[in-house]
């Protein structure tokens, strides 16, 4: 008989089986044995081996590949990621944003398109969507924008009524909501859409120089849309569309490129610019501040372990590194904590053990302790020390978040200025951005969409909403849903 060379089978704690398709029996007509300890760990590991979902973003997609820098920007940061000639690690994760882990990939949806950079000076995490807006520009209202989102809590089911009735309440969305229920809603796939930081970040450069910096991630591949027809009909026979989608084309060689941009605002100008150039819900005219090439992602291997590698992967923008800082976007802000704070909840506290979190740079932290610790502690584990610990250098790394504020302890919104205002800049998209077919699409879109269980008086705000834009489409939406 020719001898098995596979490997056998072992427990978790790497002891051989007997069996791994018979459990052990009092005879073979018999009651299981208790004692049967492999019957038992593969029982218990199947009830506890799902991880909670993430609150937003849970259906998602990742991959690897690198970012290699091919123009110089070195005159407005000193972060190493940056620097002309480099290449950097990356990991990639698209999702969408109100759908639960098993939802269809093509409901229209906000994208996200988070990064994670493994730069010689520690992780830096760009978390963005495929949009440059947001619906809100204050975390306060972040959470509930994510309920109106989601399902009710009385029967479960997702709202379009609840959605409109936030939306049309928080003027700020508009911007956002025109670019979802565009075209650009359903992208063809995560490789044909765009990515952006959405926020606005600071760069510092080797003179301590400071400027603020918006990204954009332009697709290689071509912008491609599905139709709401289209959209619905994949999602009925395959609900992980996108996600076969980027496997597939990594698989067969056809990696996804994007080329990555940069817009950058001397720090002077922001304090007198004619809009709040951190509010969320704005972009910034390129005629105003032109796009700087910066360099090109490439994703060109996929996963091996989905659940260890993207599930469990961890992205949090307070992961800054020297010579990239935060700005004053009250959203921005927010998220240095509350990212972090949702791993932690999830994984557990020392997630950033977890491989795909680990940076590829020795770590040299006081942190000890805590569920599932795999990095080793030794002493002295407190600061100040005289046992020769390490030693935070300000002289090398001082802290880049250097911008000033003053004023009252205040619940507002950024302090008004002369463009500051929230329907403008959906208005010119679709007057000067959109063409004839783009907003035929954009008004089909909403029409069906508030036809489909939004009630007065929501359904009457949701009208005068879209007239606010522009009075045309407006107008023609009424039309739609009224059926006159």
């Amino acid at each position: 008989m020719k001898k098995d060379k596979r490997k056998p089978t072992t427990t978790d704690g790497g002891i051989p089986v007997a069996s791994e398709e018979f459990s052990l029996t009092v005879g073979p007509d018999g009651p299981i044995l208790l004692q049967d300890h492999y019957l038992m760990e593969q029982m218990a590991n199947f009830n506890r081996e799902m991880i909670p979902d993430r609150q937003p973003h849970a259906k998602g997609s990742g991959a690897f590949g690198y970012f290699e820098v091919t123009k110089d920007v070195s005159a407005y940061t000193k972060a190493a990621v940056f620097q002309p000639g480099t290449k950097t690690e990356v990991l990639a994760r698209f999702s969408t944003v109100a759908g639960e882990s098993g939802s269809p990939d093509t409901w229209r949806d906000v994208r996200g398109f988070a990064l994670k950079f493994y730069t010689t000076e520690g992780n830096y995490d760009m978390v963005g969507n495929n949009t440059p807006v947001f619906f809100v520009r204050d975390p306060m209202k972040f959470q509930h924008f994510i309920h109106s989102q989601k399902r009710r809590a009385d029967n479960g089911l997702r709202d379009n009524d609840m959605q409109w009735d936030f939306w049309t309440l928080s003027p700020e969305s508009a911007h956002q909501v025109t670019i979802l229920m565009s075209d650009r809603g359903v992208p063809r796939s995560y490789r044909h859409m765009n990515g952006y930081s959405s926020h606005t970040y600071m760069w510092v450069n080797a003179k301590g120089e400071r400027y603020w910096v918006k990204y954009h991630f332009k697709t290689n591949q071509g912008i491609d849309i599905l139709t709401q027809e289209e959209a619905d009909r994949i999602a009925g026979f395959d609900a992980d569309y996108h996600r076969r989608d980027l496997s597939e084309a990594i698989k067969r060689g056809d990696y996804p490129s994007w080329t990555m941009q940069a817009q950058i605002m001397p720090f002077n100008e922001a304090k007198t610019y004619r809009f709040n150039p951190f509010d969320l819900t704005k972009v910034w005219p390129h005629g105003d501040y032109p796009v700087h090439e910066v360099g090109q992602l490439t994703l060109n291997r996929n996963p091996s372990d989905f659940q260890a590698e993207i599930e469990q992967a961890a992205f949090e923008p307070n992961n800054l590194v020297p010579g990239i800082g935060p700005s004053p976007d009250k959203m921005l802000l927010a998220r240095l904590v509350s990212y972090a704070d949702a791993h932690r909840a999830r994984l557990g506290v020392n997630y950033k053990q977890i491989p795909v979190n680990r940076p590829k740079v020795p770590v040299h932290s006081y942190s000890k302790g805590g569920a599932m610790r795999m990095d080793k502690v030794s002493d002295p584990v407190y600061a100040p020390n005289s046992k020769g610990g390490y030693k935070a250098d300000s002289g090398r790394y001082p802290e880049v978040a250097i911008w000033s504020a003053s004023g009252e302890f205040i619940r507002a919104a950024y302090t008004k200025r002369k463009d500051d205002d929230d329907f403008g800049q959906p208005g010119t998209l679709v007057r000067k951005v959109m063409n004839d077919a783009q907003r035929d699409l954009l008004v089909s879109n909403v029409v069906v969409h508030l036809k489909n269980g939004v009630s007065e008086p929501v359904l009457q705000r949701a009208i005068e909403y879209w007239c606010n834009i522009d009075k045309e489409v407006g107008d023609r939406i009424a039309k739609g849903v009224k059926g006159t």
